[in-house]
Parts: C-alpha cells; structure tokens; sequence
C-alpha cells in the first residue's frame, strides 16, 4: 500500500511554471512587426494550466485577470519567456502571478534572419488572475 502523494502547494510549496515561445511573423497585427496584447494572455493561459495539472491534478478554468500591465512592445521574432506563479491558494480557486518577458529579438536592421539573445531581459506584460478548480 503506497501513501498518497502530496501535491507541492500541500508540501508549501509555491508552484511556478515557465514556457518559452518564438513569436511568429503571422502573429504580427500592426506597423513595426508588434504584436497584440491577446498573444501574451493567451501565453498565459498556457502556463496557467500546466500550474494547475501540477498543484491540483486539474486543468481548471481561467476566471477572471484582476490586473494587466503591457510593458513593452512583443514583436513578430522576439522570443518570450512567460512564467506562471500561484500566489494564493483558495478552497475552488487560485491566484497566480503572471509575467512575460522577451529574451531573444530580431534584428531586421543586420539581415532577414538576423536576431540576438537580449543581454537582460525585457518585462513586457505583467497581470494577476484567477484560476477556479472544481
């Protein structure tokens, strides 16, 4: 008979999820390559749900962002790195911390394919939202 697994949120521990994605030249919605603010939030919806498989065994359902900063421009060619957080734990929902940031940007001005790991990150989108699981 073999104990029961606890999940890292029940062990105290804040689980914190990050994906990196290139940022395709389709997504680009406007002059200078930029890219709309629903490409983050939907990059984060992604990361929301990996933390919540890992803190409650569940997908869950995203309800509702509470705060969204756009920061900085994303463009077509960066690459983002976005992290989720869980910051409160509720009986049926979650909070968690959300940020963006670009590591890598292309460089259109030194070839087509030309691009560079950014020496320090840009924060391009902050937000807080809630997460319900049933």
């Amino acid at each position: 008979m073999s104990a029961a697994r606890e999940t890292p949120a029940e062990q105290g521990v804040a689980p914190s999820v990050t994906h990196r994605r290139y940022v395709p030249y389709s997504h680009a919605h406007y002059g200078g390559n930029l890219v709309d603010g629903a490409y983050v939030l939907g990059l984060f919806g992604d990361v929301a749900t990996e933390v919540s498989i890992r803190s409650d065994g569940d997908e869950g359902l995203f309800a509702s962002y509470s705060d969204v900063q756009f920061r900085a421009p994303v463009r077509a060619g960066d690459v983002l790195e976005v992290t989720a957080t869980l910051t409160r734990r509720g009986r049926r929902s979650r909070v968690m911390a959300f940020e963006a940031r670009v590591v890598c940007r292309a460089c259109p001005d030194r070839g087509e394919s030309a691009a560079e790991v950014l020496d320090e990150p840009v924060v391009a989108v902050t937000a807080v939202g809630t997460i319900v699981v049933p």
